[in-house]
């Protein structure tokens, strides 16, 4: 009887301590990216293709929706004939990245986009809706300026951590009021360690996407200056 009164108390912590372990190691698996889950989403993509006469299993989206929001993948298509489940960090699952395709009509690729930036974003035009105007700071390219971010009652500005380079990257705002990421930091050392040879009015965002395993999400198109060779905003004319 006295051992089931020691061992009672212990149990009662052993069960608390692997209650308090799960939600953490969820949390985790929802907000890391991992290659192998993108290799495995890859193979279902092809999978997919192959028995469907070519079909992708995206969802549908406008024709005006931004390239690298274009294509995002419906699980629902490819779980559970071709894959087993939506990978942890995937939206549908609870995660923080959405699975999308790159190249979706010459070479579907699996490519990831951090959601966080979305959010961000969202609470950025809800503070200029409740203001009535965008703060226009800084014009930095035709139609482009940066935040005056104090006037919608930011202490500090809002940055995102770049999927690509680890850096900070500030908000920017087009003059019809949408808000985008400004990646020409990261631009910058890709087009700097690239050997690829640019043409003007090219779109240069490719080289980010490339290497890695994200998308420049809510992003502006921008190609390279041929003088000064640095990334530049695309204008079109």
């Amino acid at each position: 009887m006295n051992k089931i009164r020691i061992f009672m108390p212990v149990i009662l912590v052993l069960l608390t301590l692997t209650g308090c372990m799960y939600p953490e190691e969820k949390l985790v698996q929802n907000q890391v990216p991992y290659k192998d889950q993108l290799d495995s989403v890859q193979s279902a993509v092809d999978q997919y293709k192959e028995a469907n006469g070519g079909l992708l299993p995206i969802k549908t989206k406008d024709l005006e929706t931004p390239i690298y929001q274009k294509y995002p993948i419906d699980f629902k298509k490819i779980v559970p004939r071709f894959i087993a489940e939506a990978p942890g960090n995937a939206y549908e699952n609870g995660g923080l990245f959405q699975y999308v395709l790159v190249d979706a009509e010459t070479d579907p690729t699996v490519k990831l986009l951090d959601l966080r930036i979305a959010e961000t974003i969202r609470e950025i035009k809800m503070r200029i809706n409740a203001t009535g105007y965008p703060p226009f700071k800084d014009r930095i390219s035709e139609n482009v300026y940066t935040l005056d971010f104090k006037k919608i009652g930011y202490k500090e500005e809002p940055v995102v951590t770049s999927p690509f380079t680890s850096q900070n990257l500030h908000f920017i705002i087009s003059t019809d009021g949408e808000i985008y990421v400004d990646y020409r930091s990261d631009l910058y050392q890709a087009i700097k360690s690239s050997k690829k040879e640019f043409e003007e009015g090219e779109d240069i965002r490719d080289i980010l996407v490339e290497n890695s395993m994200f998308v420049p999400a809510y992003s502006l198109p921008y190609t390279i200056d041929m003088e000064t060779n640095e990334p530049v905003f695309f204008v079109k004319e």
